[in-house]
Protein backbone atom coordinates (compact mmCIF):
# COMPACT_ATOMS: atom_id res chain seq x y z
CA UNK A 1 0.00 0.00 0.00
CA UNK A 2 1.30 3.48 -0.78
CA UNK A 3 1.71 5.63 2.30
CA UNK A 4 -0.32 8.80 2.48
CA UNK A 5 1.61 12.01 2.68
CA UNK A 6 1.72 13.43 6.19
CA UNK A 7 -0.81 16.20 6.77
CA UNK A 8 0.49 19.71 6.25
CA UNK A 9 0.58 21.76 9.43
CA UNK A 10 -2.18 24.31 9.73
CA UNK A 11 -0.97 27.88 9.36
CA UNK A 12 -2.29 30.11 12.12
CA UNK A 13 -3.95 33.31 10.90
CA UNK A 14 -2.06 35.43 13.43
CA UNK A 15 1.45 35.27 14.78
CA UNK A 16 2.23 34.69 18.41
CA UNK A 17 0.15 35.88 21.33
CA UNK A 18 2.28 38.85 22.34
CA UNK A 19 0.40 40.62 25.13
CA UNK A 20 -2.38 40.02 27.59
CA UNK A 21 -3.97 43.28 28.78
CA UNK A 22 -5.66 42.53 32.10
CA UNK A 23 -8.06 44.92 33.81
CA UNK A 24 -7.31 45.99 37.37
CA UNK A 25 -9.31 47.92 39.93
CA UNK A 26 -6.34 48.45 42.30
CA UNK A 27 -3.06 48.11 40.47
CA UNK A 28 -0.67 48.28 43.46
CA UNK A 29 -2.62 45.53 45.27
CA UNK A 30 -2.65 43.38 42.13
CA UNK A 31 1.08 43.87 41.47
CA UNK A 32 1.81 42.78 45.03
CA UNK A 33 -0.32 39.65 44.56
CA UNK A 34 1.31 38.66 41.27
CA UNK A 35 4.84 39.27 42.59
CA UNK A 36 4.60 38.01 46.18
CA UNK A 37 2.01 35.25 45.84
CA UNK A 38 2.45 33.99 42.26
CA UNK A 39 6.17 34.78 41.91
CA UNK A 40 5.93 36.99 38.81
CA UNK A 41 8.74 39.40 37.97
CA UNK A 42 7.70 43.05 37.69
CA UNK A 43 9.36 44.47 34.58
CA UNK A 44 8.04 48.02 34.85
CA UNK A 45 5.19 50.10 36.27
CA UNK A 46 4.22 53.63 35.31
CA UNK A 47 1.46 56.14 34.74
CA UNK A 48 1.42 57.99 31.43
CA UNK A 49 -1.26 59.49 29.21
CA UNK A 50 -3.90 58.94 31.91
CA UNK A 51 -3.29 55.20 32.31
CA UNK A 52 -1.40 53.24 34.94
CA UNK A 53 0.15 50.07 33.55
CA UNK A 54 2.50 47.42 34.91
CA UNK A 55 4.26 44.74 32.85
CA UNK A 56 4.86 41.39 34.50
CA UNK A 57 6.70 38.27 33.44
CA UNK A 58 4.32 35.55 34.62
CA UNK A 59 5.20 32.81 32.11
CA UNK A 60 7.35 32.00 29.10
CA UNK A 61 4.57 33.31 26.85
CA UNK A 62 3.18 36.81 26.40
CA UNK A 63 3.82 39.86 28.53
CA UNK A 64 1.13 40.16 31.22
CA UNK A 65 0.03 43.79 31.49
CA UNK A 66 -2.08 45.07 34.36
CA UNK A 67 -3.92 48.17 33.15
CA UNK A 68 -6.19 50.45 35.15
CA UNK A 69 -7.85 51.77 31.99
CA UNK A 70 -9.34 48.30 31.39
CA UNK A 71 -12.36 47.17 33.35
CA UNK A 72 -11.73 44.42 35.90
CA UNK A 73 -12.26 41.58 35.37
CA UNK A 74 -11.29 41.49 31.70
CA UNK A 75 -8.50 40.11 29.54
CA UNK A 76 -7.64 41.40 26.08
CA UNK A 77 -5.33 39.07 24.11
CA UNK A 78 -3.22 40.91 21.52
CA UNK A 79 -1.84 38.83 18.66
CA UNK A 80 1.19 39.91 16.66
CA UNK A 81 0.85 40.11 12.86
CA UNK A 82 3.64 40.76 10.36
CA UNK A 83 1.86 43.59 8.55
CA UNK A 84 -1.08 45.24 10.31
CA UNK A 85 -2.34 47.07 7.24
CA UNK A 86 -2.28 43.94 5.03
CA UNK A 87 -3.83 41.80 7.78
CA UNK A 88 -6.64 44.31 8.34
CA UNK A 89 -7.32 44.49 4.59
CA UNK A 90 -7.51 40.69 4.29
CA UNK A 91 -9.72 40.40 7.36
CA UNK A 92 -12.07 43.17 6.16
CA UNK A 93 -12.51 41.28 2.88
CA UNK A 94 -13.92 38.40 4.97
CA UNK A 95 -16.33 40.56 6.98
CA UNK A 96 -14.13 41.61 9.91
CA UNK A 97 -14.79 44.98 11.54
CA UNK A 98 -12.48 46.71 14.02
CA UNK A 99 -14.02 48.52 16.98
CA UNK A 100 -12.31 51.79 16.00
CA UNK A 101 -9.37 53.17 14.08
CA UNK A 102 -5.95 51.75 14.79
CA UNK A 103 -4.13 53.15 17.82
CA UNK A 104 -0.66 52.88 19.29
CA UNK A 105 0.48 50.54 22.03
CA UNK A 106 4.14 50.38 23.11
CA UNK A 107 5.21 47.83 20.42
CA UNK A 108 3.30 49.50 17.56
CA UNK A 109 -0.07 50.05 15.88
CA UNK A 110 -3.03 47.96 17.01
CA UNK A 111 -6.67 47.19 16.20
CA UNK A 112 -9.20 45.85 18.71
CA UNK A 113 -12.26 43.91 17.59
CA UNK A 114 -14.93 41.63 19.02
CA UNK A 115 -15.97 38.13 18.10
CA UNK A 116 -19.71 37.37 17.68
CA UNK A 117 -20.02 36.63 21.42
CA UNK A 118 -18.52 40.01 22.36
CA UNK A 119 -15.05 38.80 23.40
CA UNK A 120 -12.39 41.40 22.70
CA UNK A 121 -9.27 40.49 20.73
CA UNK A 122 -6.57 42.59 19.15
CA UNK A 123 -3.92 42.45 16.47
CA UNK A 124 -0.77 44.55 16.41
CA UNK A 125 2.36 45.00 14.35
CA UNK A 126 5.55 44.86 16.41
CA UNK A 127 7.45 47.79 14.89
CA UNK A 128 9.40 48.35 18.15
CA UNK A 129 10.44 44.77 19.03
CA UNK A 130 12.42 45.54 22.20
CA UNK A 131 10.32 48.32 23.66
CA UNK A 132 8.69 46.12 26.31
CA UNK A 133 12.10 45.19 27.73
CA UNK A 134 13.58 48.66 27.20
CA UNK A 135 11.27 50.46 29.65
CA UNK A 136 13.42 49.07 32.46
CA UNK A 137 14.05 50.97 35.69
CA UNK A 138 13.29 54.42 34.27
CA UNK A 139 9.62 53.42 34.04
CA UNK A 140 9.48 52.76 37.77
CA UNK A 141 10.67 56.35 38.28
CA UNK A 142 7.43 57.50 36.61
CA UNK A 143 5.28 55.16 38.69
CA UNK A 144 2.76 56.50 41.09
CA UNK A 145 3.58 55.99 44.76
CA UNK A 146 2.40 52.82 46.43
CA UNK A 147 3.52 49.41 47.64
Amino acid sequence: KPRAAPPRPMTAPFGKLGLLYVGTSTITRDIEYYVKVLGAKKLWHFREMGAEVAALRLCDGPFYLLADHRTAPSILPLFEVRDLRASAKALKARGWKPEARSFEIPPGPCYVFKDPSGNELGIFENVRPHVMDDFGDEADDRATPGP
